[in-house]
């Protein structure tokens, strides 16, 4: 990436290969997985600036090749996914063949997954934990039947938080536009799927969960959308906001709060650190384990396609895309 001009500008290229630190590793990159945020900081729309050249990339999946001094917990040859850490935002990411992480935001492939679904895991599914907990001190997933709406839910973060709540006991309401992909969000526990361009949404939603409403929203889209959320929210109703892919909220009333003790609050990654993602993963593959599901992965592409991959992500996946 040589400017903040967008996905479209990147360029395949050669590097010198990395080394590890003390307390890194270096990875053979098997398979990267892309993300909003990824597109995001190519056009200068996300709260990071890494000096240029910069490689994008923070999920991935690949082999130990060398590890720095004081690693003890990883060896070489293990294949490890990438936890939540700064690669790809404030330093190379894993769109290379070779990427340098803190060990300590690896994790072994879990038990019975494929490299592809560990790939694109961990950063939409501990995003997704966190705006499911964030609402209590300490962090607590909500409480068992509460009803959980979440926008663009085919997406990355939306299929891990229906996977989440359902895993949580949670009655799942999923928005997708598509009929396809609303199937597939049924299999995976979505307990109703609407279209949010129904012109009853408010309606059809209410009837189908009365004498319930809303108790907690994961939010992708924003935009226009994002009123009518705040109008289904019952009393002490929460919105966690992970996304804007519909863009900005118009004339935003902010009275349709009030009565109701409504909240809305953002959700930032950033705040784990190493020590608290590695166990609050453990809580997710367990969770995941449990119900029998697996993370979703919509596609894969070749390294040198990562154009075509970017052009597939903001199309509207179902689930993660892969670069190989």
């Amino acid at each position: 990436m040589d400017s903040y001009e967008g996905v479209d500008k990147l360029r395949l290229g050669e590097v010198p290969d990395p080394r590890p630190g003390a307390g890194e590793v270096l990875l053979q990159i098997r398979f990267a997985a892309l993300n909003p945020a990824d597109a995001f900081l190519a056009q200068a729309m996300y709260p990071a600036n890494p000096p240029l050249p910069h490689i994008l990339g923070r999920d991935g999946v690949g082999e130990v090749l060398e590890v720095g001094s004081g690693v003890e917990h990883v060896r070489v040859g293990q294949m490890v996914g990438i936890l939540r850490c700064k690669a790809g935002v404030e330093t190379w990411g894993t769109l290379a063949e070779k990427t340098v992480v803190l060990a300590a935001s690896t994790a072994p492939v879990p038990d019975g997954w494929s490299l592809e679904e560990m790939a694109g895991a961990p950063l939409v599914f501990l995003t997704a934990w966190q705006a499911l907990t964030q609402w209590s001190d300490p962090p607590a997933p909500p409480r068992e039947g509460s009803v959980l709406l979440v926008t663009g839910a085919s997406g990355g973060v939306g299929a891990a938080s229906v996977l989440l709540g359902k895993s949580m006991g949670l009655r799942v309401v999923a928005l997708s536009r598509s009929a396809e992909k609303g199937a597939t969000l049924k299999a995976l526990g979505a307990d109703f799927v609407f279209d949010p361009n129904d012109a009853k949404l408010r309606k059809n939603i209410s009837a189908a969960i009365a004498p319930g409403k809303v108790d907690i929203v994961v939010d992708n889209v924003g935009g226009p959308l994002f009123n009518q959320v705040v109008a289904l929210l019952g009393y002490g109703g929460r919105i966690s906001v992970v996304g804007r892919s519909g863009g900005p909220v118009p004339e935003f009333n902010t009275a349709s709060l009030f009565f109701r003790r409504n909240r809305i609050g953002g959700v930032a990654v950033a705040d784990y650190t190493p020590e608290s993602a590695g166990v609050t993963w453990q809580e997710i593959v367990d969770r995941l384990n449990a119900i029998g599901k697996r993370p979703v992965v919509d596609s894969i592409f070749a390294f040198e396609d990562v154009k075509a991959a970017f052009a597939r992500l903001a199309q509207g996946p179902m689930g993660k895309v892969l670069v190989r």
